[in-house]
């Protein structure tokens, strides 16, 4: 019996690193085409830059240039980093008020937060530009509110699948040693929810980093983010800087990838809590 569950044990192992090999696959091909020169990426996009395909650094200096990189990643993590801080504050106060407030209008209230996770974006997209531009929200800032919006689904649902695993009986008695609500909630609750935050926070930062329509619907060329810079490396008639694209793609993955591993630890434990429990 043993041997039969260590021979199972290795041959999912086995597979499952197949599988992360041809998940990497594609970041290993962007990486070395960023060291090559445009013109041979097409035609030797999957071998290394040796010889006179190698350029060193010149693309990721020429792509620095071009996208005004340091200002669309300003942008970017300005964008990034509210949209996570505001999604994972205000939807788990609105989740823990959910579970613990049982009334028909925090169940109404509950129900459409999960309606919103299944309207698509692409149904709405046209109707939020317009009300964005009304509302003044065609700012980096307004992109924050946008997302905030559009975050709450899926946020709001996995703190409420967590916050029902939390026993009440804590909140109660910080009460009882005299805590009103707001202290209960940060000194109490939202400790607890740590480990369905950063899970939360891994996913939004990711969707917000990498997301290309919503910005350039809202604030377009104004304040590029780092999606709408590399699109603009496409020229006209076709013409497009792949060495320079490639580059800047590494650079924009190195923060999230940064960011995805020193918290990666604690996100199957969020999901897992947040999705099942309760």
């Amino acid at each position: 019996m043993k041997q039969k569950n260590l021979a199972l044990n290795r041959t999912i192992f086995v597979i499952l690193l197949l599988l992360a090999l041809l998940f990497l696959v594609p970041v290993l091909v962007v990486l070395m085409n960023s060291f090559k020169g445009r013109f041979y990426i097409s035609e030797t996009a999957f071998l290394p830059p040796t010889g006179a395909m190698f350029v060193g650094l010149e693309n990721y200096f020429s792509g620095v240039e071009k996208t005004e990189f340091f200002s669309a990643f300003g942008y970017s993590l300005y964008i990034t980093f509210f949209s996570v801080l505001f999604i994972g504050l205000f939807n788990s106060m609105a989740a823990w008020y959910i579970t613990r407030i049982k009334s028909n209008y925090s169940s109404i209230l509950y129900y459409l937060l999960i309606f919103s996770m299944i309207v698509p974006f692409q149904m709405v997209m046209f109707t939020m530009s317009k009300t964005a531009d009304i509302l003044h929200l065609n700012t980096p800032s307004g992109v924050v509110i946008l997302y905030l919006g559009f975050g709450a689904g899926l946020s709001a649902f996995m703190f409420c699948g967590f916050i029902k695993s939390v026993p009440i009986d804590i909140e109660e008695a910080a009460m009882i040693d005299g805590c009103n609500p707001i202290q209960v909630y940060f000194r109490v609750v939202f400790p607890i929810l740590r480990p369905v935050a950063i899970t939360v926070s891994i996913l939004i930062a990711m969707w917000t980093w990498n997301d290309y329509l919503l910005p350039y619907l809202v604030i377009g060329n104004k304040y590029r983010t780092i999606p709408i810079a590399v699109q603009y490396l496409r020229g006209g008639y076709g013409s497009r800087d792949m060495g320079a694209m490639m580059a800047v793609l590494v650079l924009s993955m190195i923060p999230v990838i940064v960011f995805y591993l020193s918290c990666q630890k604690h996100i199957i434990k969020g999901v897992i809590a947040g999705a099942v429990k309760g």
